[in-house]
């Protein structure tokens, strides 16, 4: 069995080409950092070292590396016999791989099993954005051959891969926790044969719960850490304030994720304390400034904050906690994050509601829509 990864990351090492290599396939990481990728391929092995309860060292080997930006045409033989195609690069970088997908779609044997492809991302069904923007590029006539050849299937990913320490090489340092769900119905009777995932028959839930739960219980805690002036991502939820502030976001999300999916008020506060517990630990090295970074994308409309206040709103339920995230969010001033950058010039010449449409998404009418515009202005103004 061969798989090949997009993103050689910390994430793509440390968390999806570990649970790949786990199952008995044969990794390929592609990726356009000609650095990591010489350091890939000049190595027979490198080393996932997990910290905390349980934790132990893992020994990934038998993969390949290519640079995918120099050598399309290696990329291209390598995926047109691959089984599974997965990602972790990011959801802004998936426009930019599916010209790769297409190819190894066309240079695919009709008779082949179809490719499995899969795109582990901290976004709502990237995979499905990933197969949209092929098919475009595709063009209909040629997608109805093509899409055959592949099963796209969404997932939801869990792992906080932090910053790592100076001179760690190729090895990269993880929690011991994690979790890759995968929606299993696209698969039919075959799903790939991926231990270390899980398949399920409604993904949805999954995702937004792991969404609105991790990912903006993280973003809250480093952006009220933050401004609290704390380095740290443990360090800050020692403080009691930044504490209260990110469990009033979670209590709001968790209600939403209750009304909405099912998941019953017990089951949800026990997941939401089992993921505080995570941010709490002292032995990952995760900063404020790592998590927090790219706050233009974390407020986008699907994203961590404003997907679920939208909806909250909608239904008539309170936001303050994440009005307030988004407030701190507004504060990440960072000069060394290109987004924080940028936001911060628009916060001193946009106005706050053409803030709110373009950045936020969210546009005059929406029952959030008046709220937001204050919270911005709260921010254009100081």
């Amino acid at each position: 069995m061969k798989a090949v990864h997009f993103g050689a990351g910390n994430i793509g090492r440390g968390f999806i080409g570990l649970l790949l290599h786990d199952a008995g396939y044969e990794v390929v990481f592609a990726d356009v950092n000609a650095e990591l990728i010489d350091a890939l391929a000049a190595s027979d092995r490198y080393t996932v070292h997990e910290v905390g309860e349980g934790a132990q060292d893992l020994v990934v080997d038998r993969y390949r590396a290519i640079n995918s930006q120099s050598d399309a045409a290696a990329l291209a033989a390598e995926l047109a016999d691959a089984d599974v195609l997965t990602t972790a690069v990011g959801p802004n970088v998936l426009r930019f791989i599916a010209p790769h997908v297409l190819q190894a779609l066309r240079d695919r044997s009709p008779d082949a099993a179809p490719l499995a492809v899969m795109a582990c991302e901290n976004a709502i069904d990237a995979t499905s954005m990933l197969r949209a923007e092929t098919e475009r590029l595709a063009g209909p006539d040629e997608w109805i051959e093509l899409e055959r050849r592949a099963v796209f299937a969404n997932t939801a990913v869990d792992r906080i891969v932090p910053g790592q320490p100076e001179g760690a090489g190729l090895d990269v340092t993880v929690e011991t926790f994690s979790e890759w769900a995968i929606e299993r119905p696209p698969f039919g009777d075959a799903p790939p044969p991926i231990p270390g995932a899980h398949f399920v028959d409604r993904l949805g839930p999954y995702i937004e719960r792991k969404l609105f739960t991790v990912n903006t219980g993280h973003a809250s805690t480093a952006y009220f850490g933050f401004l609290a002036g704390h380095e740290r991502i443990a360090e800050a939820l020692s403080d009691p304030s930044v504490a209260e502030r990110v469990e009033q976001v979670l209590k709001e999300t968790s209600a939403l994720i209750v009304a909405k999916h099912g998941f019953s008020e017990e089951e949800q506060a026990s997941y939401r304390d089992t993921i505080l517990t995570r941010f709490r630990n002292e032995s990952l090295p995760d900063t404020v400034e790592r998590v927090g970074r790219q706050p233009i994308r974390k407020l986008g409309r699907r994203e961590r904050f404003i997907a679920p206040a939208a909806e909250l709103a909608e239904r008539g339920m309170p936001v303050d906690g994440l009005l307030a995230g988004v407030e701190a969010a507004l504060g990440f001033d960072v000069p060394a994050d290109p987004e924080s950058v940028e936001l911060q010039e628009r916060l001193r010449t946009d106005a706050a509601a053409a803030i709110v449409h373009e950045v936020c998404g969210v546009q005059a009418g929406h029952p959030l829509h008046d709220r937001l515009v204050e919270t911005v202005a709260r921010r254009t103004a100081s």
